[in-house]
């Protein structure tokens, strides 16, 4: 059985804003798209790079690190690294796209609660 924990306050983000919020499952990252909130792993699964030091664009996040995008409403891969060349090549062969682990998000009166 799950547990709902709460993780921030409504109001607390803004639109287009993440942070990185603590829980017994470790760091996730929590954005707010308009009126949504998402919840997904915070580390990039390529490198680790911390995703709340990324850019959100509508619902795509970007790796500060190498610039892989995932998509927060369900973590799949929109882009696995930036660019073409060698060293692009040579960084999917040695590490193959892997999507974000999202989280359920509710509001409950101006709670935000994960499920974890």
């Amino acid at each position: 059985m799950s547990d709902m924990v709460k993780v921030a306050k409504v109001g607390e983000l803004d639109d287009g804003a993440m942070k990185s919020v603590s829980t017994i499952r470790g760091e996730i990252l929590l954005a707010r798209v308009g009126n949504k909130y998402y919840a997904t792993s915070s580390r990039c699964p390529h490198m680790k790079g911390n995703l709340v030091d990324g850019t959100l664009e509508g619902t795509v996040v970007t790796c500060p690190l190498h610039g892989s995008q995932f998509d927060l409403r369900d973590g799949s891969v929109v882009r696995w690294l930036r660019g073409s060349g060698v060293l692009s090549m040579a960084g999917r062969v040695l590490k193959s796209p892997q999507k974000l682990q999202t989280y359920h998000v509710e509001v409950n009166k101006d709670q935000i609660l994960l499920e974890l």
